[in-house]
């Protein structure tokens, strides 16, 4: 695919603003890929070289059958217990093949087959057990063993120890290893567990479970980063590698050519992650501005044209990162692209001297909205008269605004203003309203604007530094940013004028800062303790009264 088929792909493909979804589970073209993979002899490293696009490859012959579900159960069966090599190519071929030709429900059948009949033996794990505990333990007291029979009894020990890790191994594990050897094997292995993922969501089944931890350990070791090459894409990579940035971007979705030149021109950097075995497309990828300062919303950065001489720029601004593995997920390779990223601007730009993000808050909003709800009831059941009420609600009641806020949100239904708000005892209640209504508008300037913002802001501060979930922050993006070892630095008020930005937290963005002699110290505190590092004037944020 040439560039001038990207720029028809993108006009046919796309809109600007739209939000671009992609299915959990792989499409044809993937299965045809992974297929494909099977027939081509790649060369390592990052495999820039343009294959001519999907279109251009073909499947095996074998790839053309329909094949039953007892068919592929029974090729899955092969390439598990065949022990002839000259052959075992040819069938984990037949089963890769095989697979993709299954609906999603006869893949679900199939996986709970792995998952269940090919798990560990747990019989010979028990008695194992069983012999271990019965051995008469050797003793302890610093001597060195120098008798024939205390020399008998630590063979014996280690003959169970080694027999007993070895049957605590399931068996789907020699699928694993076999595919992982076999041309296209990990690229399957990914989307295997991308399905694994998809059919946990309907409900959790402990055998794939353990089938989806075992398979998650085994891909973080494949791609550990000593197996992965960073490549900074360009405009002058192949236009089948820029479709799948198009396609993958998952913060800031890509309107255009010209939008995706700019990302990828003077200025601006994209750096990606790949895997000699995957060579056709990033794992991961992540786009970087080049600024003089922490850029405060996300419209001077899309939309900075020209763009500051990169001589001149002092901050590297991270703004979107993305998987394009769902297979992936929970694998945090983020981490280790951001670091890597960092050492390669560092080396090309010595003056640049600040590492920050600007990123969204998606789990803001959905919070905000379901505190203001629970907690207007509440305050309802607490206004009633006490003979009425147990007192049981006023153990879960919080007034989640500052008195000056709630005075602000009920002066709003004063004479000349709001009447809908007349009937609303609470500030909260009003709260809520004025951030579900279709006919109030308050992303503009206006008095309702000028009310909500200084509890959006304030509220927005407590959601990022204080709500926890087993101990660690509750928004996902910030738990990312913060166990990598960022600190929070600043939240920005319509700084992401998307609806999409409003959706997920109200317009508002937060800058993490990576300070290079920090990044280890507050990682480590992050892991063990929970503790967030925040600025001066965040926390100073949160404490206002």
């Amino acid at each position: 695919m040439n560039k001038k088929g990207l720029a028809i792909l993108m006009r046919t493909r796309m809109k600007p603003g739209d939000p671009r979804k992609l299915a959990l589970l792989p499409h044809a073209d993937l299965a045809k890929e992974t297929t494909a993979e099977n027939e081509r002899n790649e060369s390592p490293g990052c495999g820039m070289k343009d294959d001519g696009g999907e279109g251009n490859r073909k499947l095996s012959p074998s790839s053309n059958k329909n094949r039953t579900f007892e068919q592929v159960k029974e090729s899955m069966h092969s390439a598990i217990s065949m022990n002839k090599a000259e052959f075992l190519d040819a069938v984990l071929s037949d089963f890769s093949e095989g697979y993709f030709d299954l609906s999603l429900e006869n893949r679900r059948k199939l996986l709970l087959v792995l998952a269940r009949e090919y798990d560990l033996n747990r019989v010979q794990v028990r008695q194992l057990i069983n012999q271990y505990i019965g051995l008469e333990l050797p003793k302890d007291d610093g001597a060195l063993v120098d008798s024939a029979e205390e020399e008998g009894l630590l063979s014996t020990f280690y003959r169970i120890e080694r027999n007993l890790s070895h049957a605590l191994k399931p068996v789907y594990e020699v699928l694993f290893e076999r595919l992982n050897t076999h041309p296209g094997g990990l690229k399957f292995l990914v989307i295997m567990r991308a399905d694994i993922l998809f059919i946990l969501t309907e409900g959790n089944v402990a055998s794939l479970r353990a089938l989806d931890s075992y398979l998650k350990v085994k891909l973080s070791t494949l791609l550990s980063p000593a197996a992965l090459e960073i490549h900074q894409i360009t405009w002058n990579d192949p236009a089948s590698l820029l479709e799948k940035i198009v396609a993958y971007e998952a913060v800031h979705p890509i309107s255009n050519l010209v939008d995706l030149k700019r990302r990828l021109g003077v200025g601006r950097r994209c750096f990606g992650y790949f895997h000699s075995a995957i060579p056709s497309e990033p794992l991961i990828f992540i786009e970087v501005a080049l600024l003089n300062n922490v850029a405060q919303n996300i419209q001077e950065v899309l939309w900075d044209d020209p763009p500051i001489p990169e001589n001149e720029a002092t901050c590297a601004l991270f703004y979107s990162i993305s998987s394009t593995q769902p297979g992936l997920a929970g694998i945090n390779l983020g981490k280790f692209l951001i670091k890597r990223a960092v050492t390669l601007l560092k080396r090309e730009m010595a003056q640049i001297s600040t590492f920050a993000t600007l990123s969204p808050i998606p789990g803001f909003m959905s919070w905000l909205l379901s505190k203001l709800g629970s907690q207007s009831k509440l305050a309802e059941i607490e206004a009633l008269p006490h003979s009425s009420t147990d007192g049981s609600a006023s153990s879960f009641w919080e007034n989640i605004l500052k008195p000056e806020e709630e005075r602000a949100f009920l002066s709003l239904s004063g004479p000349g203003n709001y009447s809908e708000f007349g009937a609303m005892k609470n500030g909260m209640e009003v709260m809520l309203h004025i951030l579900t209504s279709k006919n109030l508008d308050w992303k503009n300037p206006s008095e309702l604007q000028a009310v909500l913002k200084p509890a959006l802001m304030r509220l927005c501060a407590r959601y990022l530094l204080k709500e926890k979930k087993r101990g660690k922050a509750l928004d996902s993006v910030a738990n990312f940013h913060l166990q990598n070892g960022a600190m929070v630095q600043r939240i920005n008020w319509m700084a992401d004028l998307s609806e999409k930005g409003f959706h997920q937290s109200g317009g508002i963005m937060v800058n993490y800062i990576y300070r290079l002699d920090n990044i280890e110290e507050y990682a480590q505190s992050y892991f063990s303790t929970g503790h967030i590092q925040a600025s001066t004037d965040l926390l100073s944020l949160l404490e206002t009264v």
